[in-house]
């Protein structure tokens, strides 16, 4: 999650029959058991990505080299596999332990950030929806509405996390480019082991009149972003690009759709009994795509429907609405930092 590192999912299946060993290795699956680390294993390409914490070494099976935090690469040992088992040099054994228990990690990961993204703003209004009500026509834009619900949400999130960065790309009706909101959050400075949450949040239309409710986007698992540039590693790392980024891609859908999910729970809790549930859905949209990080687009409702056009012209909705996305967001914080200190995974 957040710079490099996420959720670890421990995948990995051996076979029971051990080869013969030498002195001088061990089955990775006894190191893992005697360490409490985890391993995400890819077959195909004979990859993995061992996690402690918030830390991580890559290998790839008979290459001299691992890659640790996804930037450094260090010489070793080649990790080999023999009849379908995993085998750990005692050197690189050694290697590992001290990048991992070196003592000199303090606390464990956590969010160090979440970056609030109201949608539209400026020249760009966003949706627009106009209706006849009590005699008077209601004109609704998407951009003031979802900045009212980005601003409470925010100073929810500032009272309880004070020791976070809680960042916006807007506070005010200015306008942004799609780039720019993305780039806003992808430049904040963040600490060693911490991580960055983005949620956009916009408001929907429909030609269908009838269409309402809230439903909360994320990428799609299968969608590639260059989360890690050619910079970011050393020389010799830069031909393993593609694999290490499908290996961060695959961490930070794992933690949007925990995000999502929790945060598409807490809008149900509190506006579920006025709003349609629509349910968690995928889709490259551009300023989910190009924030490299863990991300969601909230949608909170259908400015085109009558009935929902009203509740999202009343504060107090909108105070709902915010609530909902803090319980989320608080939830998911919760969860990803209680997991790491356990040193768990979901």
């Amino acid at each position: 999650m957040g710079k490099k590192g996420g959720l670890i999912l421990p995948i990995l299946t051996l076979l029971l029959v051990i080869p013969r060993l030498s002195g001088d290795e061990k089955p990775l699956l006894q190191f893992l058991d005697s360490t409490g680390m985890e391993l995400r294993w890819e077959p195909y390409r004979e990859t993995a990505r061992l996690s402690r914490g918030y830390r991580t070494a890559s290998f790839k099976v008979g290459e001299p080299w691992l890659l640790l935090d996804f930037s450094r690469q260090v010489p070793c040992e080649p990790i080999s596999k023999r009849e379908g088992v995993l085998l750990l040099p005692r050197s690189t054994e050694e290697t590992l332990k001290a990048f991992f228990f070196d003592g000199k990690k303090g606390a464990g990961p956590r969010v160090g950030a979440i970056f609030i993204d109201a949608g539209h703003g400026g020249k760009d209004p966003g949706t627009i929806g106009r209706h006849l009500t009590g005699g008077k026509e209601l004109v609704l834009y998407e951009k003031d509405i979802v900045l009212e619900t980005s601003l409470m949400l925010g100073e929810m999130l500032k009272n309880h996390f004070p020791g976070k960065q809680i960042a916006f790309s807007r506070t005010d009706d200015s306008y942004l480019t799609l780039e720019e909101r993305p780039e806003l959050a992808n430049r904040i400075r963040l600490a060693e082991n911490e991580a960055i949450v983005f949620i956009s949040i916009h408001a929907n239309a429909s030609l269908n009149p009838a269409a309402k409710g809230f439903e909360v986007w994320y990428l799609p698992p299968d969608y590639r972003r260059s989360l890690i540039s050619e910079k970011e590693v050393e020389r010799e790392s830069k031909e393993i690009l593609p694999i290490l980024n499908t290996m961060l891609e695959e961490e930070f859908t794992i933690e949007s759709v925990l995000l999502a999910k929790y945060i598409l729970k807490g809008l149900e809790a509190e506006i579920g009994g006025v709003s349609d549930n629509r349910g968690l859905k995928d889709e490259s949209w551009f300023v989910v795509r190009k924030a490299k990080m863990p991300s969601v687009l909230v949608e909170i409702g259908f400015v085109t429907h009558p009935g929902e056009a009203e509740l999202l012209a009343d504060p107090r909705h909108l105070q709902k609405i915010a609530q909902a996305i803090y319980n989320g967001v608080v939830s998911f914080v919760r969860f990803f930092e209680e997991t790491h200190e356990r040193g768990g995974s979901p």
